[in-house]
């Protein structure tokens, strides 16, 4: 009469994932090996899809456009050079870094504190808040202020601080 072999017990983790299981010395084997045939190179690719911010890289980037002081952040950039969807994602990205940094308290304004960093009316800097809104660029928060997404700071360093970059070194 042959004996049962006696169970493994593997406990697999890479980065965030666990995986853990009791198996006899064959099955343990193969449920290793399935480990890293099926979740490694999932999980590889979803890692090169998640949306993340290199704050250095950003830092960057802003350099010439917006910077900061005791006052808090300002815009470096002519308002007359920029479109109000460029001006409010500057500001907004630059809000964001500088929380970010700890060099201003909140990444959100309100809706008065950008109509005042926009100069225009009420109106309009609502109607450019819904458009970015929409487009998932900003995201109103429960205290009825506006923040720039991890999506709206990708585009805004993609797309809209070269074209900036572009018009003030024409």
């Amino acid at each position: 009469m042959s004996e049962k072999p006696e169970k493994i017990q593997v406990q697999i983790k890479y980065k965030e994932a666990e995986q853990q299981f009791s198996a006899e010395p064959q099955e343990a084997w193969l449920l290793i090996n399935k480990f890293f045939k099926d979740f490694i190179p999932s999980f590889e690719i979803a890692q090169k899809l998640w949306l993340s911010i290199d704050l250095q890289q950003l830092a960057k980037d802003l350099n010439g456009i917006a910077a900061f002081s005791s006052d808090g952040a300002s815009l470096l950039v002519p308002k007359n050079k920029l479109t109000d969807n460029e001006t409010l994602s500057i500001w907004l990205t630059a809000y964001h870094l500088g929380h970010k940094l700890g060099m201003v308290n909140s990444d959100s304004l309100s809706k008065d504190e950008l109509q005042m960093k926009l100069g225009k009316s009420g109106k309009i800097t609502s109607t450019r808040l819904g458009e970015l809104a929409k487009n998932g660029v900003v995201l109103k928060t429960a205290d009825e202020k506006f923040r720039i997404t991890t999506f709206g700071v990708v585009q805004t360093q993609k797309e809209v601080i070269p074209r900036i970059k572009s018009k003030i070194n024409a």
